[in-house]
């Protein structure tokens, strides 16, 4: 078994995972502390008695290791996942207008078009050719009577780093609540501390999947969506795993430590594919972007063939969530992309235990492929 992924399709031919939107790999350190927490200390953290309460104990030094790398001044409630969390948060905002971007995840977008149907008034913000929305635009929309402005730190498909700060400043001035979607930049990108509600997840961080995180700040509540025995301070009832809030622990507590050397890495990977697919265009900013998530395309390529050609290459199309739908891209579409530039699109996504060789045989099966595809 290699450490990304397994035995790989082909004999003698290891995985090459480079798919590090979707999720990435278990950090061993995670691993490691999870374990014990699943065998032996199986106590539920929210009894009473000794081993109740060292579950708990866990389960608070974890939580503390996780808000290390979010503001000040603020509650962190454990989730299943970001996707509860956005829910928790857009759906418990208080009465008023939604206002977020075209180019969010699903988890956002259906939500918000959710609330739509029950009542509330829901407006969606165009983005303009590099992925960016238009803040002159958000400032004619996000006005007095808008409850909630909602938008994705780092875009999960393209990289793209949207003006948060000054959207979150644009609420405030409305008198709205500003909710920052930071799963792919948690850790990563630096996150304003003047948002209200974040949104994170452990397994895009070198944690475990199925644990996630809500971060409000001081004086705000959403209402709740899962009521029972009142865990979480009453927002987010059911029993919380020790082990996966651990897991996530050691995991922000890593991307602490770590954030130099794998800043310096991801940039040095990046430099590096620039010239590994020179053939290639940048779907996105070119700038205002999160390096480690490269949205390309080519002519005369479809991805979906591209996918089964390299099956060695563990990438993507785009968010791993809509994966198998036979859509175009949402996200590539709001760029102004037409059907056959999004499906001649790929992402490929790469971080801490990527090594620069894989990317390189990466490279070169993928432009093997796609120089024989689009031969006439």
């Amino acid at each position: 078994m290699d450490r990304h992924g397994g035995k790989g399709f082909r004999a003698g031919k290891p995985m090459i995972y480079l798919d590090y939107q979707a999720t990435t790999p278990l950090a061993p350190e995670a691993f490691d502390a999870m374990v014990p927490l699943l065998r032996d200390q199986f106590a539920n953290p929210h009894s009473a008695h000794r081993l109740g309460r060292a579950a708990a104990a866990q389960v608070e030094a974890a939580r503390d290791a996780i808000a290390r790398l979010l503001p000040p001044d603020g509650q962190l409630l454990f989730t299943s996942g970001a996707t509860e969390a956005l829910n928790i948060a857009i759906q418990g905002a208080p009465p008023g207008g939604i206002v977020t971007i075209a180019t969010e995840h699903a988890a956002v977008l259906d939500t918000a078009q959710a609330m739509g149907w029950a009542g509330r008034d829901v407006t969606v913000l165009a983005v303009d050719a590099d992925g960016l929305v238009d803040l002159e635009a958000a400032t004619r929309v996000i006005v007095p009577g808008v409850a909630l402005v909602v938008a994705m730190l780092v875009n999960n498909e393209i990289g793209v780093i949207q003006p948060v700060a000054a959207l979150a400043d644009l609420a405030h001035q409305a008198g709205a609540l500003f909710l920052c979607d930071a799963v792919q930049g948690y850790g990563r990108v630096p996150l304003p501390p003047t948002c209200d509600m974040i949104a994170i997840s452990a397994h895009k961080i070198h944690g475990p999947k199925g644990v996630g995180a809500l971060w409000l700040r001081d004086g705000v509540r959403p209402a709740p969506l899962i009521h029972g025995g009142g865990q979480e301070g009453g927002l987010r009832s059911g029993t919380l795993s020790p082990a996966l809030c651990a897991g996530f622990g050691v995991a922000a507590r890593l991307m602490h430590e770590r954030a130099d050397g794998d800043r310096a890495h991801v940039e040095s990977l990046a430099a590096l594919a620039a010239k590994l697919f020179a053939d290639w265009t940048l779907n996105g900013s070119q700038t205002a972007r999160y390096p480690g998530n490269l949205n390309l395309r080519r002519d005369g390529i479809d991805g979906a063939r591209l996918l089964s050609d390299c099956r060695n290459v563990a990438f993507s199309l785009g968010s791993a969530c809509a994966s198998g739908s036979g859509r175009p891209s949402h996200v590539l579409r709001a760029l102004g992309l037409s059907d056959a530039q999004a499906r001649g699109s790929v992402r490929i996504g790469f971080g801490r235990y990527t090594r620069r060789e894989e990317l390189e045989r990466a490279a070169e099966a993928l432009n093997e492929a796609a120089a024989a595809q689009a031969a006439p």
